[in-house]
């Protein structure tokens, strides 16, 4: 921990042409301590921390987020997590090991087929969603309007505006599906698949 803190300190302090003379004498820390926490052999205080971050003109939350081990990038087929429940008409794989931090979640969704109704419910929630068509046809609604998307066929849906994916033929439509940050939390039932794998 020592180690990645002091490589971010003496990154940004490079970044702003300062030595270690120059953030020394605007944080009042020994030069030979601020060495010894930029080779990370010794800790710092958050006091301290605090100085060297308003030195360097950040945050000193700057410094813990740049603690954080980046995830892996690559996710092989065969890591890809699936969310399904027995009540839901889709069953999603996760396209990203990095679910919990990213701004966008992209899947790849299974629609299962299902009848047409007289009165079919659609819902809205915050957000966006990035749609597109690999196999089959796909029903979209869109407040009133209803399409029907082919494959290659692409859609990029505000979340707030009342609207449902549909599989109305026999056999199961696959998507590519897109959507931003933390949407889980408001998907409508016709998700639930997804909010119960988390």
């Amino acid at each position: 921990m020592e180690e990645l803190m002091g490589k971010k300190i003496k990154e940004l302090r490079i970044a702003r042409n300062m030595t270690l003379k120059d953030l020394s004498n605007a944080t009042e820390l020994s030069i030979s301590f601020l060495s010894q926490i930029e080779r990370g052999i010794t800790s710092v205080a958050i006091q301290s921390l605090g100085n060297i971050a308003k030195a360097l003109g950040v945050e000193l939350s700057y410094f813990f987020r740049s603690l954080e081990r980046p995830r892996n990038v690559i996710t092989r087929s065969w890591e890809q997590q699936i969310f399904h429940d027995d009540k839901s008409r889709f069953v999603y794989y996760s396209m990203s090991n990095n679910r919990e931090d990213a701004l966008v979640e992209p899947m790849i969704a299974s629609i299962l087929p299902t009848e047409r109704q007289a009165d079919i419910p659609i819902y809205s929630h915050e957000g966006e969603e990035f749609i597109y068509v690999l196999e089959g046809n796909l029903t979209v609604i869109v407040e009133d309007e209803e399409q029907v998307l082919q494959p290659g066929d692409s859609a990029h849906i505000p979340s707030v505006l009342p609207h449902e994916l549909l599989n109305f033929t026999a056999r199961p439509v696959r998507i590519i599906f897109v959507t931003t940050s933390g949407i889980n939390k408001h998907l409508p039932s016709s998700y639930s698949g997804l909010a119960a794998g988390d």
